[in-house]
């Protein structure tokens, strides 16, 4: 073997050594440490479900107030905004023309009185000449009698029988006129003791229409500003209120509910699911956000659907004694629908989205394995989710290391630690655990 074949086998033995020593270095190397996930176990919890609902807020008393009758606006008698008490006067209408009214309506009433003595009177004297008639014809009649037995024996002649038989009809007819005139004297005091009605009527319209003229509240409350100046003529009943008095404590609340929420939430309390939690209590939260000091009473949901929302009224009795609420605020108010004795509650970190938007969770199952879970989400409870399905009590979900999680492959095992464990073995190296966590 020549010297150039020689150092071209050394060097192929050399480059084997190393080839071989590298792959003995690949098959050394040790197996990739299992990735570590927080899981929290679902167990089933009892929780009052409630909805948010939005709403404002309308006097519990309103009156509109109007004139009554026609006149001159004379003074406003109150301040605009301020609180007034039911029967607080208002404003002074110019009550010259309903007291020469009134005046008139006395004099009426006296003359109908007047009138009516006299008419009674009358019938007293009618009735007085038809018993003096009455008397007249029985004693004609006596007379008639008597004349005919006399002239059967002619003690008295025909002619005087004749005479006395003209008599009786003479007086007869004085009767019948008599009692015509007691007849009409007593028409004649019914239509007097009717003008008396009618008189005493007009009295009493005059007194309301003066009692009128000064406009009083009808209820109590505060009153808002008025929209009629003094001076002005004022109509009775006019379409413009002369202002409007609401009562503030208590007050109302309207809230919407839609008629799916609504029958939603009937099928539930139907079908066992949800269970009536026996109370009317409804929280009040403001505009800002801020909560209400003090909880209203659920009066009534309406019996109308609105058909262009689809939604029916709930209305709320609200206390109210500071006037912090005032008509038209928006609000919202927080009603209670039932009680879930078996509620499936995960935190809202542990709930992923997938490309379209739906809500799934990493399930650790059997021997340690990750498995995706599709679930149907009901709504957010605090920090959680509510889930309706997808879910069952003893499953684990990953809760924190969910970057790492969602990039392995279904079937992964891993290792799992209670969520809320001090440390994992992921801590960053000044020792503090630094969550992995995604929000929904």
């Amino acid at each position: 073997m020549n010297r150039c074949s020689w150092i071209q086998l050394v060097a192929a033995a050399m480059l084997a050594g190393v080839l071989l020593t590298g792959c003995n270095g690949q098959q050394a190397a040790p197996p990739p440490s299992m990735p570590e996930v927080a899981v929290v176990t679902i167990e089933p919890e009892k929780v009052v479900l409630s909805s948010e609902l939005p709403g404002r807020t309308a006097g519990y008393l309103v009156a509109e107030i109007r004139p009554q009758v026609n006149g001159l606006l004379l003074q406003r008698l109150f301040k605009e905004g301020s609180d007034v008490k039911a029967g607080q006067a208002l404003y002074q209408i110019d009550p010259a023309p309903y007291e020469a009214a009134l005046d008139n309506a006395v004099a009426n009433q006296l003359a109908a009185r007047k009138a009516a003595d006299r008419a009674r009177a009358a019938l007293n004297a009618s009735i007085a000449d038809l018993a003096r008639h009455e008397a007249i014809l029985a004693l004609a009649k006596t007379n008639l009698q008597r004349y005919e037995k006399l002239v059967k024996t002619q003690a008295v002649s025909a002619m005087q029988r004749d005479q006395a038989a003209a008599d009786v009809e003479v007086a007869d007819s004085g009767l019948r006129v008599a009692e015509a005139q007691v007849e009409s004297n007593r028409e004649a005091v019914g239509a007097a003791e009717a003008a008396i009605a009618q008189a005493d009527a007009a009295l009493e319209t005059a007194k309301i229409n003066l009692g009128y003229t000064k406009i009083t509240a009808p209820i109590s409350g505060r009153i808002g500003r008025s929209n009629i100046t003094e001076g002005a003529i004022v109509m009775a009943y006019q379409a413009v209120p002369l202002a409007t008095i609401q009562q503030l404590d208590p007050i109302f609340v309207d809230v919407s509910q839609s008629t799916s929420e609504l029958n939603r939430l009937r099928r539930r309390l139907a079908n066992g699911s949800l269970r009536e939690n026996g109370t009317d209590k409804v929280k009040i939260v403001l505009e800002d956000g801020t909560a209400y000091p003090h909880e209203g009473s659920l009066k009534f949901r309406d019996v109308t659907v609105d058909p262009t929302t689809g939604s029916v009224i709930l209305r709320i009795v609200v206390p109210n004694p500071d006037a912090v609420l005032l008509p038209g605020m928006f609000v919202r108010a927080i009603v209670d629908e039932g009680v879930h004795d078996r509620a499936i509650l995960v935190p809202q970190q542990a709930v992923l989205r997938d490309p379209k938007g739906n809500p799934y969770a990493l399930v650790v199952e059997a021997e340690n394995k990750v498995n995706h879970r599709p679930l149907t989400t009901d709504r957010a409870i605090g920090d959680k989710w509510l889930v309706s399905s997808g879910l069952a009590p003893g499953d684990r979900v990953i809760v924190e290391g969910l970057q790492i999680a969602q990039r392995l492959p279904p079937g992964t095992p891993v290792k799992t630690v209670p969520f809320g464990a001090e440390r994992m073995s992921a801590a960053k190296p000044d020792g503090k655990t630094r969550p992995d966590t995604q929000s929904r």
